[in-house]
């Protein structure tokens, strides 16, 4: 999984009825575009995260 700051991180829900979780990618903390990121969710809080098997990034236009 790499990516790069402005990419969205999208972490899907595992339980039915559960939505995505949707973050821009703010900081690559990894080489050449690896995990850790920092990531900022859609209400604003900031997190670092290590991505699941249950997570995509979607890459932005470029």
């Amino acid at each position: 999984m790499r990516a790069t700051e402005g990419d969205q991180l999208v972490q899907h829900g595992r339980v039915v009825g559960q939505h995505d979780k949707v973050a821009e990618i703010v900081e690559v903390m990894g080489k050449k575009g690896d995990p850790p990121y920092r990531v900022r969710f859609e209400d604003g809080h900031e997190a670092v995260c290590l991505p699941g098997p249950d997570s995509e990034i979607r890459h932005r236009n470029r």
